[in-house]
């Protein structure tokens, strides 16, 4: 494999990393074991099918060759490029811990280390239970490596194999390399009058939303580097009850759950919901599941404002269903939401330098990121072992206490909750305060 320059909001997410706030994603499965030894035997098998998946082995390298190329490109001089790591050790990233009894508590000590910067910045972490029923492993891989789609590739290549229906091959984008094809000059002229007003336009509606922003301080924390995580299923049933009541999507009613939770969490810590709407950040995919590879975060994202101060449950999803849709209307490419759509008119050596400025600014553009993670709906398994449950984390931006995202497996809906330790002590009780609102909207809906 040859190195490939990596892609401008690939660059954006390694350069806004720091020690308190490390930009990797996670995930938390939990397998049922089919023997005591289960767990130390799923070590080995990650560790074996790791060596023999290329996308773990890539590293990322600064890049500060200049290149002699027309000004319409950008330089990749300070930038980084994915190249194979020649000394890459599976060894290195799969490690067994001591037999756990709370899998979440465990998982959020091991989300708030930062990757290694120097290897392929990817780990996973296999924690035995305690009663030997069960085993759990934390998978943790860097923003710039991958996004959801592409660490989901990369983690069921070390799960066992599933029969999957023959697709017809659709061609592929060359990878990106150091140096550009100076054949596409022409089409980016074409499109740089465009991009410019596109960027223009989004910068427009992103100044706007942060003068009339009011931030939650429930939400907001100094960093401390400090992480816990908690999660709650849901069953999938009940949100399509929901939905099939009031309209709108299982998007829509996964949002309100989260608004409602909010307000109740508010409420018993005593700082109040009445007139509280926190923006919350609702990324989305620019590409479709087929087009995961080649590599390269391709997100946009729409940005609401959760109804926590109103007291109806169906009146939260009412308002939540009216903003997804204002958003959808306008498209992915308008309004503040889309403001990761700048990453790509921003030099390499801009990304480098005000990377951890606009880490520092994540918190005056929203309160709270609320994600979704796609997972596929055949079961998975590893070493014969049923996965069950598997929990998605999403990075903590900086001067921001928590991040929701979402994901569905198996007829069921899996909130993983990532929080400043500090900032958060009580997540415990957000994640009550989830299957709460679940139940309450249920009840609002009628027999």
């Amino acid at each position: 494999m040859t190195a490939d320059l990596l892609a401008p909001l690939d660059l954006a997410f390694w350069n806004m990393e720091s020690a308190e706030h490390p930009m990797h994603l996670g995930a938390l499965g939990v397998f049922a074991a089919t023997s005591p030894t289960a767990g130390a035997h799923a070590a080995d098998l990650l560790a074996a099918r790791a060596a023999g998946v290329p996308g773990l082995r890539m590293r990322i390298r600064d890049v500060w060759q200049p290149l002699t190329l027309p000004p319409a490109f950008p330089p990749a001089f300070g930038g980084a490029a994915r190249e194979p790591d020649p000394d890459f050790d599976p060894l290195d990233h799969v490690r067994l811990h001591a037999p756990a009894g709370d899998f979440q508590a465990a998982a959020g000590r091991l989300m708030q280390r930062p990757l290694e910067r120097g290897r392929p910045p990817w780990e996973a972490h296999v924690l035995p239970g305690e009663d030997g029923t069960s085993f759990a492993v934390l998978f943790k891989f860097h923003h710039a490596l991958a996004d959801g789609l592409r660490a989901l590739t990369l983690a069921a290549a070390v799960l066992d194999p599933v029969d999957l229906p023959e697709r017809r091959p659709r061609p592929q984008e060359p990878p990106r390399g150091l140096f550009p094809d100076v054949r596409r000059l022409p089409g980016l002229l074409r499109g740089a009058v465009s991009d410019i007003g596109r960027a223009l336009d989004i910068g427009a509606s992103v100044a706007r939303s942060t003068l009339a922003a009011r931030p939650t301080p429930a939400l907001t924390s100094r960093p401390t580097g400090t992480r816990r995580t908690a999660g709650v299923v849901v069953d999938i049933d009940d949100v399509h009850l929901v939905r099939k009541a009031v309209g709108g999507t299982v998007n829509d009613v996964v949002i309100a759950v989260v608004a409602g939770a909010l307000r109740r969490w508010l409420d018993e810590r005593g700082d109040g919901s009445e007139g509280v709407a926190p923006r919350a950040l609702i990324p989305v995919s620019r590409r479709r599941p087929r087009t995961a590879h080649p590599q390269g975060n391709r997100l946009s994202g729409y940005l609401i404002r959760l109804p926590v101060g109103d007291a109806d449950p169906l009146a939260r999803l009412a308002a939540v269903r009216t903003a997804m849709d204002r958003n959808k209307d306008a498209g992915p490419h308008r309004g503040a939401g889309a403001v990761a759509l700048l990453a790509d008119h921003v030099p390499a050596l801009g990304h480098r330098l005000g990377g951890p400025l606009v880490s520092q600014a994540a918190r005056l553009w929203f309160d709270i990121l609320v994600t979704s993670v796609p997972l596929p709906g055949l079961g998975l398994r590893l070493g014969g072992n049923p996965l069950t449950e598997v929990f998605p984390y999403a990075p903590l931006a900086r001067g921001q206490s928590l991040a929701v995202a979402v994901s569905t497996y198996r007829g069921r809906v899996h909130y993983g909750l990532v929080a400043d330790a500090e900032a958060v002590p009580d997540l415990d009780r957000l994640a009550a305060a989830v299957t709460d609102e679940v139940a309450a909207l249920i009840t609002a809906c009628g027999p």
